[in-house]
C-alpha cells in the first residue's frame, strides 16, 4: 500500500495530494448523497409544495443536463488537454465548489417552482463541470496499487458522517451539516487552486510517473504498443450501471416504511445510526482489499450478488414480518450497507483504472454521469411516479427485486459466455 510507503518514507507532498483527493472525493460525494439526492425531495415537497411528480420531473431534468454537461466537459478537456493538467482540474474543482457552497447558503431564498427550477439548473451545471474535474484528478494524486484503498477512505468516511450524523432529513439540516465542512473547505481549495504553493508542481507531474500512468484494466496491445481496455471488462461495467438505476428505484420508497427508518438510516437513536455507519466503514475497508487484490469477475460477482440478496431480503421481510421483535429489521439494513459500500468502491476506483491521464475525463463523464446520475436521478423520479399511482410498497419492491436478480443473471451469462482474460497485473507481470 503505498500510502503506507508515504509515511514510512516521509514523503509529504505526496502523502498531502493523496489526503486532498479523499477529503475532497469524500465531501463531494456525502453533499451530493444528502444534501442534493434526499434534501431536493424534502425542499420540493414540503417547502415549495409541489406535488410527486413535478418533483420527479425536475430532479429528472437535474440527472439529464447533469449528464449533458458533464460529457461536453469531459469532451473538452481531453480535446484541449486539460485532462492531464493538474492545475486547471484543481481550478476547476474549486469553482465547482464555490458554486455548490453559494447554492447551498442559497437554497433558504427558494420559494416558488420557478426558484427551484432555476437552482436545479445552476446546480446541474456545478455538478458537470465537477464529475470529470474532480474524478480525473484520481490519475495525478493516486497511484494504481492504492485505487481500491482510496475509494474504500471515500466511500467509509461519506457515508459514516451521513448515516450517523442525519437523524432529520430535511433540507435545513443538511444545509448546516453541509455548509459547516463546505465553507473551510472552499476556502482551501480555493487557496490551492490559485496560490502558486512549490510544492503543487511535485503534485502536477505524478501522473507520469509509471505508479499512476496506466489504468489497472489497461493492457499493451503487443503488435501496436498502445494501450487499450480489456473486451471483458466493458461488459461488466454496463451492467454496473444498472445497479444505481435499481438501488436508487428501491431506496427512496423504503424512505415511506417506519420499521425500516426508525430501526436504521432514520432511527431516533443515535446508537443505531453509528452501528449502520460502522457497518458502511467496515464493509467499505473489506470492499477497498476485495477491489486490490481480486479479478473482475469474483468481485463484480461479490457485488451483484449481495445487492440481489439484499433486495430479496427486503421482499422477504415484508412478506414474512417478524411478530413482537423490531430489532430483527437490522439484519436488512445491514445487508444494504454492505452493498452499497461495495458497489460505491468499486464505482470511486474503476474510471481512472480503465483510463489514461489523456482519456479519464471522457471515461468519467461517461461513467460517474451515466450510472451515478442519470441513472439514479431517473430512477428516483420513477419511484416518485409509481408512489403516485398508488404502486403498493410490496409491489413496488417486487418489480425492484425483479431488476436486481435479473442484473446478477445476466452477469452469470457474461462471465461464463465470456473466455477468462487476463488482469492487467498479469500482463504487466510477464
Amino acid at each position: 500500500m503505498e500510502l503506507i510507503r508515504y509515511l514510512k518514507h516521509g514523503r509529504w507532498t505526496s502523502l498531502f495530494g493523496y489526503l486532498l483527493f479523499v477529503g475532497m472525493m469524500a465531501t463531494g460525494y456525502y453533499y451530493n448523497l444528502t444534501f442534493v439526492q434526499l434534501g431536493l425531495v424534502d425542499l420540493g415537497e414540503r417547502i415549495v409544495g409541489l406535488g410527486q411528480r413535478q418533483v420527479a420531473l425536475n430532479m429528472a431534468l437535474l440527472a439529464i443536463l447533469t449528464c449533458i454537461t458533464a460529457l461536453a466537459v469531459g469532451w473538452t478537456m481531453k480535446r484541449r488537454g486539460w485532462s492531464s493538467r493538474f492545475l486547471v482540474k484543481l481550478r476547476l474543482a474549486a469553482a465547482v465548489v464555490l458554486v455548490q457552497t453559494a447554492l447551498t447558503v442559497a437554497v433558504t431564498a427558494v420559494e416558488t417552482e420557478t426558484d427551484f427550477r432555476a437552482w436545479i439548473i445552476v446546480a446541474s451545471l456545478a455538478l458537470g463541470v465537477g464529475v470529470p474535474a474532480t474524478f480525473s484528478l484520481t490519475v495525478d494524486l493516486i497511484p494504481v496499487r492504492d485505487r481500491g484503498y482510496a475509494a474504500a477512505l471515500i466511500t467509509a468516511i461519506a457515508y459514516f458522517v451521513a448515516a450517523t450524523f442525519s437523524g432529520s432529513w430535511r433540507i435545513e439540516a443538511f444545509r448546516t451539516q453541509a455548509l459547516l465542512i463546505m465553507v473551510p473547505g472552499a476556502l482551501a481549495v480555493l487557496a490551492l487552486a490559485f496560490i502558486p504553493f512549490p510544492f503543487l508542481k511535485t503534485l502536477a507531474r505524478q501522473h507520469e510517473r509509471p505508479a499512476f500512468y496506466q489504468g489497472r484494466y489497461l493492457s499493451r496491445d503487443p503488435q501496436t504498443g498502445s494501450l487499450r481496455l480489456r473486451r471483458s471488462i466493458l461488459g461488466l461495467i454496463v451492467l454496473m450501471f444498472g445497479i444505481y438505476f435499481v438501488d436508487s428505484l428501491g431506496f427512496l420508497r423504503l424512505l415511506d416504511t417506519p420499521v425500516y427508518m426508525n430501526t436504521a438510516w432514520q432511527s431516533p437513536e443515535v446508537g443505531i445510526r453509528a452501528f449502520i455507519g460502522a457497518t458502511h466503514v467496515v464493509t467499505a475497508l473489506i470492499a477497498g482489499v476485495l477491489y486490490s487484490t481480486m479479478g473482475e469477475r469474483q468481485l463484480f460477482l461479490w457485488i451483484f450478488g449481495i445487492f440481489a440478496l439484499t433486495h430479496f431480503m427486503y421482499v422477504f421481510a415484508l412478506r414474512f414480518p417478524l411478530t413482537g421483535n423490531d430489532a430483527g429489521t437490522l439484519v436488512e439494513p445491514m445487508l444494504y450497507a454492505t452493498a452499497v459500500s461495495l458497489y460505491t468502491v468499486v464505482n470511486f476506483a474503476i474510471w481512472a483504472d480503465i483510463s489514461t491521464p489523456r482519456t479519464i475525463s471522457v471515461n468519467t463523464a461517461v461513467g460517474v454521469a451515466l450510472s451515478g446520475w442519470t441513472a439514479t436521478f431517473i430512477s428516483t423520479a420513477l419511484a416518485l411516479q409509481w408512489q403516485e399511482q398508488g404502486v403498493s410498497l410490496v409491489d413496488h419492491l417486487n418489480l425492484v427485486d425483479a431488476l436486481a436478480i435479473l442484473f446478477f443473471l445476466g452477469l452469470l451469462l457474461l462471465i461464463y459466455l465470456q473466455p477468462r482474460s487476463e488482469t492487467a497485473y498479469e500482463v504487466k507481470n510477464r
